[in-house]
């Protein structure tokens, strides 16, 4: 499998509320270089995350200790800018499964879904309702089910519906990329083609 299989999240999670975050912004261009998924977690909003020193800003959102979870919650606009995949697998790798918008940039959106990051697109005003809650309370919990395409704050059981393609839906809650697929319906293929004609 590419990655867990995604079901049911039920998470506390990080606020940032910054209207067009682009992807430069998630991981600068000078981390680009390596091929694999890994480490790009340790830079995932580098320049807002550290100080030039290396020294971790006291002040940003991942830095402080009173918020944790799986789950980003960004303003209107998160992933525009640069097409990078990079900028999904910092996401995933820095350990969340799910990023809550009110609007997503569509190459982000995709790269998300193809590493097992769920992005979930909600209206204006319940985003402001996420933000306020977790304001209130960092450790309010939001649930993200997958299945009846549904996320709710649990502690005021207020709810949106979110759209998802189907087949990318199928594909994560299954923990499915897009090679894991056709995997799974290799024997389906070679059926297929041993049916048609030469």
């Amino acid at each position: 499998m590419a990655y867990d299989k995604f079901t049911i999240l039920k998470s506390s999670a990080y606020p940032l509320p910054i209207e067009n975050v682009d992807t430069d912004q998630i991981i600068p261009a000078r981390f680009l270089k390596a091929t694999e998924r890994k480490g790009f977690g340790d830079n995932l909003f580098r320049d807002w995350r550290y100080n030039n020193d290396g020294s971790p800003k006291s002040d940003f959102v991942l830095n402080k200790r009173i918020y944790s979870g799986k789950i980003l919650v960004g303003g209107r606009n998160f992933g525009s800018g640069s097409s990078r995949e990079h900028a999904a697998w910092a996401v995933y790798d820095f350990g969340f499964r799910c990023v809550i918008s009110s609007f997503f940039a569509d190459i982000f959106k995709n790269n998300c879904l193809n590493v097992g990051v769920l992005p979930v697109q909600v209206s204006e005003e319940f985003l402001a309702e996420i933000f306020a809650e977790i304001e209130k309370d960092p450790k309010s919990e939001i649930l993200v089910d997958l299945e009846k395409q549904e996320v709710s704050l649990l502690s005021t059981g207020t709810k949106e519906s979110f759209v998802i393609n189907g087949y990318k839906k199928e594909n994560m809650l299954n923990g499915f990329d897009d090679i894991d697929y056709l995997q799974n319906i290799r024997e389906e293929i070679i059926e297929f083609a041993d049916k048609r004609p030469f």
